[in-house]
């Protein structure tokens, strides 16, 4: 059976996110209107009885003075990725794409490979042998996920492997932590928190911390301290107008796809965060605090309102978002991955970001185009 792709409307690809239990934020034809600087296309695939059967938001970003376009897919397409004959899924795209004028086409497919438990991860950690946690063993391990490599390398795909010493990649995070909800009840879920983190509830309650939902308004009040959080944590923030833009966009699209949450105490906010829905998925997407009145332990009280908040909305698991890939002691982000593994989180490695080079040539500057995303 072949399968058509052509440009599809922001409601026909609602429509279909809508029929699924979910597919990334940033794979919504609102993430189009976040990131201005690329033109975005909401793209369908077709049976041959005209149903749309996959979708996915490609950004096209221009090369300066040219009209040729690198072309990415964030944490997408959403498309039957272990089909036997997934060429008549992607060969119709690299076509269309490169019909439009893309030098390279870089897509993120939202498949597992593996995933290791609070208990495994802490035993990484433990471990000095085990440098990365793929140096550790996986609590499960998806076969599935590694064929599908094997098919897109035949097929003229290149993974790009994780950059840095920290595990990121230059694009979308390879590694997460999720906290999984499908069917447990809260108080399993507080129960799945390490004793630190419920100490820290408790202290954050005694000290009359207050976690309060924000809107539009509320948004400098998290960028100052996003800002702080930036400079301490040493990495480039985003300007105040990016989130504006985010909330107006996302908001737009559906009330309750994006909210913000704001810690707190004495007349102080001391932490702030977002938080994206989609279907059954919740992702905790940027956090921010201040290293005053740490004491008072904001952040675990606001990530458990969040979390709270999230399985009373039905969500089947909550995203912790990216953490690192070493297990080095002198990493500054292991206290991070610490924090997350510590709220019940399991480390889940997806397949990482592929790209196809349609111009070789050209391809060589796409490295140089992600630093400016």
């Amino acid at each position: 059976m072949t399968l058509t792709l052509r440009p599809i409307t922001r409601a026909e690809h609602l429509a279909f996110v809508a029929a699924r239990p979910s597919v990334s934020h940033m794979q919504l034809p609102s993430w189009g209107d976040v990131k201005p600087e690329w033109r975005a296309e909401s793209l369908g695939w077709f049976d041959g009885g005209g149903r749309i059967v996959g979708a996915g938001l490609v950004l096209l970003r221009p090369l300066p003075k040219l009209k040729r376009y690198l072309a990415y897919l964030p944490e997408g397409p959403a498309i039957d990725w272990h089909a036997p004959d997934l060429e008549r899924w992607l060969d119709p795209l690299l076509a269309y794409l490169k019909g439009r004028g893309a030098f390279s086409v870089k897509m993120g497919p939202p498949v597992v490979v593996r995933r290791w438990n609070p208990e495994a991860v802490k035993a990484a950690i433990a471990d000095p042998g085990a440098r990365r946690l793929r140096d550790a063993e996986a609590t499960t391990v998806e076969p599935a996920a590694f064929e599908l490599a094997d098919r897109l390398r035949r097929m003229g795909w290149q993974q790009t492997e994780p950059g840095g010493e920290d595990g990121f990649a230059a694009g979308q995070p390879r590694y997460v932590c999720q906290v999984p909800f499908a069917g447990r009840s809260l108080a399993d879920i507080h129960q799945g928190l390490n004793q630190q983190w419920r100490r820290n509830i408790k202290k954050a309650d005694k000290a009359g911390v207050k976690v309060v939902r924000g809107d539009h308004e509320d948004l400098p009040a998290f960028y100052t301290l996003y800002a702080e959080t930036a400079e301490r944590d040493r990495f480039i923030p985003r300007p105040l107008p990016y989130f504006q833009r985010m909330w107006t966009a996302l908001t737009a699209e559906h009330p309750d796809r994006m909210r913000l949450y704001l810690a707190h105490h004495e007349g102080d906010v001391l932490a702030a965060a977002t938080m994206i829905t989609v279907g059954s998925h919740v992702w905790y997407s940027y956090g921010a605090s201040t290293s005053r009145k740490r004491e008072v332990q904001p952040n675990n009280a606001m990530q458990w309102r969040m979390m709270t908040d999230a399985h009373e909305r039905g969500a089947a698991v909550y995203d912790f978002r990216g953490i690192t890939d070493t297990l080095e002691e002198s990493n500054h982000l292991l206290g991070l991955l610490r924090f997350k593994v510590g709220a019940g989180g399991e480390a889940v490695e997806y397949l990482g970001e592929w790209d196809f080079p349609l111009n070789r040539l050209l391809h060589k500057a796409l490295d140089v185009y992600m630093a400016r995303r």
